[in-house]
């Protein structure tokens, strides 16, 4: 591990003005970044120890909703009553993420900003564009089984890894932040993750040294809540293909999958063909799929878990 300062923080402006020393990342749980920090793919110069700022509560919005602080850990809100009930598959999708030692741990903000699980990213002996931008895609004739088959590119065809973010961007979550000079702004969930495009490097629309502070959840819309997970084994791995399904009496619904892209993937006018079952709705969802032999079959796992997904709601 490379040599760092540190020093803690106790209030969001007090952590904009740290994030303007070089090399400066913030820190929280760190479930990911100290991994990535010993194998120095992460090699920050300065930590800022954000756990003493008072973004750890969730409260009611005034038209109904729920702001999420930053550092709301994913076992809390998972257990939070008003979230059980009002938006299940977000407290679905967080318990099937990682470990419950994981989730003690794990904060909203950071879950958000866990970066990608690709092996060819964690092998520092192995070009990545995202380690080392224009070093080129190992991944990319590589061995792919849990890569990407949707928004590729030429430099990347990593999968994001978060659970919560997935059944986030069904549920049209909004991400409020504040940037090194005070200035706040909120971001959709849908504009958050970036396509990996030419960049594969800039995995968000955050501005460096920008703060997460809260997540916000619109007001209830009711329905069947499903979060759905496809993984290798029963506990403690990455989705190879995920499906969030919120699933009106009428049959419409919202539907955001995971594990197919570089980003939470929805396609709202997928989800126009709910009524009709699985099979349009997957065609219009997977629309310009590009998959290897060794991931093709993710087109028809979506296909598939997308049909369990609405037997068990219209049941």
């Amino acid at each position: 591990m490379k040599a760092f300062t540190y020093e803690r923080v106790r209030s969001p402006a007090e952590a904009a003005a740290a994030a303007r020393k070089p090399g400066a990342k913030f820190i929280a749980g760190g479930t990911n970044l100290l991994d990535l920090m010993k194998l120095q793919i992460e090699t920050p110069r300065h930590l800022i120890d954000v756990n003493g700022l008072a973004l750890d509560k969730i409260d009611k919005t005034p038209d109904g909703g729920l702001r999420i602080g930053a550092l709301v850990r994913n076992t809390d809100l998972a257990a939070d009553k008003r979230v059980r009930r009002d938006y299940a598959v977000l407290s679905r999708a967080l318990l099937a993420g990682a470990s419950g030692q994981l989730r003690n741990k794990a904060t909203t903000a950071g879950n958000l900003l866990q970066r990608t699980r690709c092996p060819y990213f964690y092998d520092t002996n192995m070009p990545c564009n995202k380690r080392m931008p224009g070093a080129g895609c190992s991944a990319i004739g590589g061995f792919t089984r849990s890569h990407a088959v949707l928004g590729t590119s030429e430099a990347c065809i990593a999968t994001h890894p978060s659970d919560m973010a997935v059944a986030m961007r069904a549920l049209d979550a909004e991400v409020e932040t504040v940037k090194p000079d005070g200035a706040v702004r909120t971001i959709p969930i849908a504009d958050f993750h970036r396509l990996p495009g030419a960049t594969p490097h800039l995995e968000t629309a955050l501005a460096p040294g920008e703060l997460i502070t809260a997540v916000t959840l619109p007001k209830p819309i009711g329905g069947v809540h499903i979060y759905q997970k496809v993984r290798d084994r029963a506990s403690y791995a990455f989705a190879l293909v995920s499906v969030a399904a919120i699933v009106q009496r009428d049959g419409s619904g919202r539907l955001a999958v995971g594990g197919v892209a570089h980003k939470p993937w929805r396609v709202e006018a997928a989800e126009a063909q709910l009524r009709r079952g699985a099979k349009p709705t997957a065609d219009l969802l997977l629309s310009g799929a590009k998959t290897t032999p060794d991931n093709a079959y993710k087109l028809t796992l979506v296909e598939r878990t997308l049909g369990a997904v609405l037997a068990q709601a219209r049941a």
